[in-house]
């Protein structure tokens, strides 16, 4: 109320200000959202329960299952993109130790790697007593009566007496050239320590393919392949 001119009290004037908002300064920063926009109705978490309130249960699980495979995958990428085998150029294979062996059963002949300079070459080593070698030795003959003048095989007999040797390469079919390592030292030179052991070289004559016992038909195979 307030007081007139002439004494006599009259209402107060209506205020056309609306409740006051809150304390000043507290303005929202811009790119904010405010409780309305996040929580209410309207807002992105209101829409978010709306379209998962539409769902079955089945389609809920279905869209989360989803949404973690897909996270799962991207982080994968991420991790397989920045690890340093992904830049890491591939390595350039071995180059075979040069040798320089007497032919078996040939005095005065030798047998050396430099000999099949620029050629893709199979380096096999073997001998007599190995029990592997009956059967490999008959495949390797057959391997390379298949291939002649296609495939180079040197055979390489470690630790083994002459006689037995000449006996063993003429009754399982030998046609390839082999060399005589009596005492090992070439085998010992390529890490073999165990026969048969066998190595693929390119014409560079690094080592692309080695096969530790007994090789294989579907391995020589493979081995001709990677040596062109």
């Amino acid at each position: 109320m307030t007081e007139s001119p002439d004494g006599q009290e009259r209402p107060a004037p209506e205020s056309t200000e609306g409740p006051v908002a809150g304390p000043v300064g507290t303005a929202r920063p811009v790119g904010t959202a405010g409780p309305a926009e996040t929580a209410g109705p309207g807002g992105a978490v209101g829409r978010t329960r709306e379209l998962l309130g539409g769902m079955s249960r089945g389609r809920k699980i279905t869209a989360t299952v989803a949404t973690c495979v897909f996270a799962l995958f991207v982080l994968a990428t991420v991790i397989n993109a920045s690890s340093p085998a992904a830049s890491r150029p591939p390595s350039t294979p071995p180059l075979a130790k040069s040798f320089s062996l007497h032919a078996l059963g040939r005095p005065g002949q030798a047998v050396s790697l430099s000999r099949y300079a620029g050629r893709p070459l199979i380096v096999n080593f073997f001998a007599s007593w190995c029990h592997p070698c009956q059967k490999e030795t008959p495949l390797l003959a057959g391997f390379y009566r298949a291939h002649h003048g296609q495939v180079t095989i040197v055979g390489v007999d470690v630790n083994d007496g002459t006689q037995l040797a000449l006996g063993f390469v003429h009754r399982t079919g030998v046609g390839y050239t082999v060399a005589a390592d009596p005492d090992g030292a070439t085998a010992a030179q390529y890490g073999v320590v165990a026969v048969p052991q066998t190595f693929f070289l390119n014409s560079d004559h690094r080592v692309v393919k080695r096969v530790f016992g007994a090789v294989t038909q579907a391995e020589l195979t493979a081995g001709l392949a990677r040596m062109k």
